[in-house]
């Protein structure tokens, strides 16, 4: 399992650690990653999602899994939370 967040595309950078004599040593910034189980409105179903928590308060701030995959744009998403999106428009395009 990568650490990569499946709705934001936050993954592991790299940079330095610098000590008060200004030595730079590399380190790694990690993600801070939780696995949500978000609801679906539109399919009526739960989806368990590894996301960011900076993810997961921009979908609360949106007003839940539908509407920040309606806005999301598809590069960033995983190939999971990809067919997600897909299946969300072809539901509300039938209804």
């Amino acid at each position: 399992m990568s650490r990569r967040c499946e709705l934001s595309g936050k993954a592991v950078i790299s940079g330095h650690r610098v000590s008060h004599s200004n030595i730079k040593s590399k380190r790694v910034y990690r993600p801070n990653l939780n696995t949500v189980s978000l609801q679906s409105e539109t399919l009526g179903r739960t989806f368990r999602l590894r996301i960011s928590a900076a993810a997961l308060r921009t979908v609360d701030h949106r007003g839940g899994l539908d509407a920040y995959l309606a806005r999301a744009d598809e590069s960033e998403l995983s190939p999971r939370a990809l067919k997600i999106k897909r299946d969300i428009e072809k539901a509300r395009a039938g209804a």
